[in-house]
């Protein structure tokens, strides 16, 4: 699995919570996710550029 997530980043994100360690895990699950279901709708409307609105 890519992983597409900075763990050092969600600390600064949120810096008034601990952060678990397998909350990064899970957000580059959802991310990933979000990028499979994008290139399927790009694809699906002739396009090879994912785009926002893909997203």
């Amino acid at each position: 699995m890519v992983n597409l997530i900075v763990k050092s980043k969600i600390k600064s994100a949120v810096p008034d919570l601990s952060v678990s360690s397998d909350v990064s895990d899970e957000l580059n699950k959802k991310v990933l996710e979000l990028l499979e279901k994008g290139t399927k709708r790009a694809k699906l409307n002739g396009r090879r550029t994912l785009q926002a609105k893909d997203l």
